[in-house]
């Protein structure tokens, strides 16, 4: 099989957890949710939040978090602020409406003069982030800075008894958490960046319900008896594993390798339970590798297919393959990424 062309190079990620771990014994407390139910239908051993559960007194705002895993990023890419030329940020939950925490992260960061743009995406933001940044540095900028986050402080009531909600908002007071993730990108290798050679994003969803709603409103709420969050949870579980494996295919199709080629797997992070029955359907070889970190991290939106892809980084070898596999349920978008860090050249021969 031909290898596909590289479409950009990851030259360094960075991320950003905010405050301490939280545990399922604090947010059974907090909530009073069953711990044992955590336990069972999510398995999720911890997350971390940007504001204090018992008060709801705010820590980090998401342009806190994007631009402290921005800075990781940079300086993991050895590259300046200066040196970049865009910068693309995809979030559900921005600090405001306007300006954009897009606009506030380039602020903290320095960066002036330069185009910035902010997607309202879920779980496939990232994916779509990248996908922008590809197309820029096609038409001929050199490097970027890609960030994804999302937090939770606007749709989960601090203190609140949250036993008595119906499952499908209930589940949201369980599974998610705050967090941040940033990759610097460039059109050209830089040091021992990781070249991407396929990249899925596509709609998926004509003519289906919705697996998630996030709603949102103003000052003046027609109806506050409405969900703010809704989770189809049943819909998703059922779904996710079936586009995940298909996914995977077109992946593979792309870039032009064997399953047997690639070493690690960066799955859907929706629950910790839900990733061990994703991965175990995926047909990958059983030396393929997975990539989580939903099971300390919680389900963190946005930013968790850059906080796989960091810890990706720190383990992928020169030669060693890559699929990330993304499954937005809002209303269906698969995407995903397929990953490569180049061989190092043998060294030259010495003349006589």
């Amino acid at each position: 099989m031909t290898a596909g062309p590289v479409l950009l190079h990851l030259a360094g990620t960075g991320s950003a957890l905010p405050a301490d771990p939280v545990d399922n014994a604090a947010l059974s407390g907090i909530f009073g949710i069953s711990e044992d139910w955590i336990d069972l239908f999510v398995g999720t051993r911890t997350r971390h939040f940007g504001w204090d559960p018992a008060t709801g007194k705010e820590t980090h705002t998401l342009a806190d978090l994007c631009a402290e895993a921005a800075g990781r990023a940079l300086a993991a890419a050895g590259l300046a602020a200066a040196d970049l030329d865009f910068l693309v940020l995809s979030t559900a939950t921005p600090d405001a409406l306007l300006p954009t925490t897009a606009n506030q992260t380039a602020d903290r960061l320095g960066l002036n003069h330069l185009p910035t743009y902010q997607l309202q995406a879920g779980c496939s933001g990232a994916v779509q982030a990248l996908d922008v940044a590809r197309a820029l540095l096609a038409g001929g900028h050199r490097a970027g800075l890609v960030v994804a986050g999302d937090v939770t402080a606007r749709f989960l009531q601090a203190g609140r008894d949250a036993s008595a909600l119906a499952t499908q908002e209930l589940v949201n007071y369980v599974l998610f958490g705050d967090a941040a993730a940033a990759a610097v990108v460039t059109a050209d290798p830089h040091g021992e960046a990781v070249a991407v050679r396929g990249l899925l994003h596509r709609f998926a969803g004509l003519g289906r319900a919705p697996g998630q709603i996030v709603d949102w409103h103003g000052a003046a709420d027609p109806d506050p008896n409405r969900q703010m969050l809704f989770e189809d949870y049943k819909t998703i579980e059922e779904q996710v594993p079936v586009l995940a494996g298909e996914i995977v295919w077109e992946l593979l199709s792309t870039a032009g390798w064997s399953a047997q080629q690639v070493g690690f797997v960066l799955p859907p992070q929706l629950s910790g339970h839900m990733t061990d029955r994703i991965v175990a359907g995926l047909g990958l070889p059983p030396g393929c590798r997975e990539v989580s970190c939903v099971r300390d991290t919680g389900n963190t939106g946005n930013a968790l297919p850059l906080l796989q892809l960091d810890r990706l980084l720190a383990q992928l070898e020169p030669g060693q393959r890559a699929l990330s596999v993304v499954v937005e349920s809002s209303k269906w978008i698969k995407a995903g990424l397929a990953l490569e860090r180049p061989a190092r050249p043998a060294p030259a021969g010495r003349g006589r």
